[in-house]
This record gives C-alpha cells, structure tokens and sequence, in this order.
C-alpha cells in the first residue's frame, strides 16, 4: 500500500481534524524511529514506508468504532479489503492492548511507545502558544511528572513503551519530539 492511499483511508473514515492530526503525529513518530534504528543498524527494521503507514492508519477506524470491544478490530477488515498487508495489520492490531495481540518485532512495539506521548507532547505546545518550536524535551518531561497535567494520557504506557525499546525516557521525547517538529505546519503547531 502506498502512503497516498493510505491517506485516501484517512480521508474516507475520519472527519474529526484533531484525530487526523493525531495520525499524522504518530506518523511522523514512527518515521523518525525508522531513522533512528535504521542508524543503529538494527535488525529486521524493515521499510520506513511500511512504518509510516502504519502509524498514519493505526486510530483510523476511532470515528465508527469508539469502543474497545470494535477498535481496532474491526478496522482491521477494512483494512484488509483495502489491501494492507498482514504484518502490517497485526502492527495495528498490537498497538492496543486489549486486542490480545503481543507487540513482537520493533514496528509493533514502537507505534505502542509513540502513541500515547504524541498526545502528551501536543497537550504541551497547545501551553506554550500552539508551537511546537517552543516545546523543548525537558518541558515535557516536567509536564510528564505532573499528573494532573493532560490527565488521560497513560504515563505507564510511555515508560513501558520506552523501556520496551530499550530507549531512556529523555531519549525516546526527543525523537518523538523531533519527529513531530518536522510536520509542525501539517499539525497546526
């Protein structure tokens, strides 16, 4: 599946900007982690186009299955039909937990890691003037402690994710963070 198409998925299924917007944050996570593996010379990284899809596809069926007993999964036979190849579905499928599906190779566990701080990290620019080009790692990092602060976000599953990747924490904000940064006029940020 190309990335065109896989944004004319996007388009088709999602209506809400903020969601899109979300998708596009995650996508650009998942590239900037491609680069950073890809650097470290990991095995089985695979094609940063597959991880691009990935994170751009992975909350697209939220609008017409907002419950955990339907998403993702039932997404997942859309894309199918669409096309998306399996490895890729079961990345999607993995991204949430009460799927049942384990995260076994890095694209699984890095869509999981990246998912959650990418709503931390937008929760942060939206205070510091809607500009990502003032948000720095260590303001994330104080934001990140206070618990009060963008309450939904699962601060667990940001530590978890991380440590899954083997990545400290700062470490895994930054690239997150940088990612982000790169798209910042796409996000509205």
């Amino acid at each position: 599946m190309t990335r065109d198409k896989a944004w004319e998925i996007v388009k088709t299924y999602v209506k809400n900007e903020n969601l899109r917007r979300h998708m596009l944050a995650v996508e650009a996570a998942m590239e900037k982690y491609w680069e950073y593996f890809s650097k470290s010379k990991k095995s089985g990284v695979g094609s940063k186009e597959d991880w691009k899809i990935v994170g751009l596809l992975h909350d697209f069926d939220w609008e017409i299955h907002p419950s955990l007993d339907e998403h993702p999964q039932k997404g997942e036979a859309i894309l199918e039909k669409e096309g998306l190849p399996g490895n890729l579905r079961r990345a999607i499928l993995s991204h949430a937990e009460h799927t049942g599906v384990s995260r076994e190779n890095l694209m699984e566990k890095t869509l999981f890691a990246v998912d959650e701080l990418s709503g931390l990290i937008v929760a942060v620019a939206l205070m510091k003037g809607r500009k990502l080009e003032n948000v720095a790692v260590e303001s994330v990092l104080k934001k990140f402690k206070q618990k009060s602060f963008a309450a939904g976000v699962n601060r667990q599953d940001i530590e978890r994710g991380a440590a899954d990747l083997g990545v400290p924490l700062e470490r895994h904000i930054e690239i997150v963070l940088a990612g982000m940064k790169d798209i910042a006029a796409e996000l509205g940020l």
